[in-house]
């Protein structure tokens, strides 16, 4: 199987790696939604949720809390977005989730619309993970 999310899981494609363990890697979303905005994918092949094995799902849930202190402690969100679609909503066809900053007075809606007027150059990118990995290592 050709999966481009395994192939990022696993850094077979470029890839701004924040976080990983056994199980899962966390990037930053290419188009984030806000600066911080990180993606959570198993390194094995799952579609949806309710295929996720023990360790994997404590992996996920793990990171999830991680890359919110560190999310928090950067750009003081107003809150923090924790979501992944399911069935034929997951563009990607691999379990991902989103953890992304929020802030007062910002629409979420166009997430789900066309969130892609947000692309980042690869510079702002690699300014981002050295942030956040800078915030990880003082957290895990």
């Amino acid at each position: 199987m050709n999966c481009l999310g395994c192939n990022l899981a696993n850094q077979n494609e470029p890839v701004y790696v924040v976080y990983e363990d056994e199980n899962v890697c966390c990037f930053l979303d290419h188009e984030p939604f806000n600066e911080g905005h990180t993606l959570i994918l198993p390194k094995k092949h799952f579609h949806d949720v309710d295929e996720l094995d023990k360790a994997t799902a404590k992996s996920i849930m793990t990171a999830s809390i991680i890359l919110s202190k560190a999310i928090k402690e950067l750009y003081l969100p107003d809150g923090i977005t924790v979501c992944q679609n399911g069935g034929i909503f997951n563009e990607l066809t691999h379990y991902h989730m989103h953890v992304v900053p929020r802030y007062k007075d910002q629409s979420f809606a166009s997430f789900y619309s066309e969130y892609g007027g947000n692309i980042e150059e690869s510079e702002k990118l690699k300014e981002t993970q050295v942030k956040m990995l800078g915030a990880i290592s003082q957290i895990v």
